[in-house]
């Protein structure tokens, strides 16, 4: 892996953020495909299999990791951003739906790497290396939706991944929580991810909360998120369960 471009960055917005990256020359970062917003003179984008975190990767190489993109629901392709004329450019993204884009300095993570929820990622500095992390516990795969495939981060320098809704980082010292499985966007390594039965029966079926709750379980930083994608399609959704609470006791004379 090569050391990360050093990027200053901005975030504009409250709901629905715009992150901008001020660029030197030749500094590079790395985004997903499609979230580019508006970029100033002298920047020059190019779509790449890989994140670039290795140079002397070979065709071969950069094929598996972009293949493990698709694994993931992503973008065989990433787009990168170089600063190619003089003095300082700023190119800017925006996440898919709204939230939160929070920036991660990953050298303040434990081993310089962070394990997010499959589609948070955003952008990164050029060096950062973007992998698949595989959930050891099958019942994470088989029952928590998001919990089987994750993506792991690792480098030196500046991330930036999106949340749905309102975030809230929680510090876990050997400490135990228990979240609804779609609202883990991210937590360091050494913290334990599995999914378990939620209550009894009863609370099973009639308690709205699902079957299965995710559970963090160690020492480290949690991140988590109040509106997952899922739950925002579905509360938009004709006939989801926000469908009747607009309409209130004349809803029924609607349908």
């Amino acid at each position: 892996m090569i050391n990360s471009h050093e990027i200053d960055y901005k975030i504009f917005g409250n709901d629905i953020q715009v992150l901008e990256v001020e660029l030197d020359q030749q500094e590079t970062v790395i985004a997903e495909a499609g979230a580019m917003v508006y970029m100033e003179e002298g920047i020059e984008f190019e779509a790449k299999m890989g994140d670039g975190s290795n140079p002397s990767q070979g065709f071969f190489g950069k094929l598996v990791s972009a293949g493990s993109r698709l694994i993931t629901g992503e973008s065989l392709f990433m787009t990168h951003f170089t600063h190619r004329g003089y003095g300082k450019s700023r190119v800017a993204f925006s996440a898919p739906y709204p939230g939160t884009i929070l920036p991660i300095d990953l050298r303040q993570m434990r081993n310089s790497s962070l394990i997010t929820q499959k589609d948070a990622f955003l952008a990164a500095a050029l060096g950062t290396k973007l992998s698949i992390h595989f959930n050891q516990r099958l019942g994470s795969g088989f029952f928590g939706g998001e919990g089987f495939i994750l993506q792991r981060m690792q480098g030196d320098g500046m991330a930036f991944i999106h949340a749905g809704g309102t975030v809230v980082e929680k510090q876990l010292n050997n400490q135990t929580l228990r979240v609804d499985t779609g609202c883990v966007v991210a937590f360091e390594e050494g913290i334990d991810f599995s999914v378990q039965q939620a209550g009894g029966l009863k609370s099973m079926i009639f308690g709205g909360e699902g079957i299965f709750l995710a559970t963090l379980r160690g020492t480290g930083r949690v991140w988590l998120q109040s509106m997952p994608v899922k739950k925002l399609i579905e509360a938009l959704m004709p006939h989801g369960q926000n469908a009747r609470k607009e309409g209130g006791m004349f809803s029924s004379f609607l349908e």
